[in-house]
């Protein structure tokens, strides 16, 4: 699950349960330890460059 903070910055937070915090070496979410897969991983990506486009073209994110 994707979501947007106040700066209008995405950040990732777990399907299952909505944590946002992540184990980095496991790839898990460290509340139920459900996977990041790597379809959420590239969606997360792609979030970040759209964020990064719209940041250089001095639009509100």
């Amino acid at each position: 699950m994707i979501f947007f903070n106040p700066s209008g910055a995405p950040e990732l937070a777990c399907e299952q349960c909505g944590c946002r915090w992540f184990d980095r070496m496991s790839n898990t979410c460290y509340e139920c330890g459900a996977e990041v897969t790597p379809q959420m991983q590239a969606e997360f990506e792609q979030a970040l460059r759209d964020f990064q486009t719209k940041k250089q073209n001095g639009e509100k994110a």
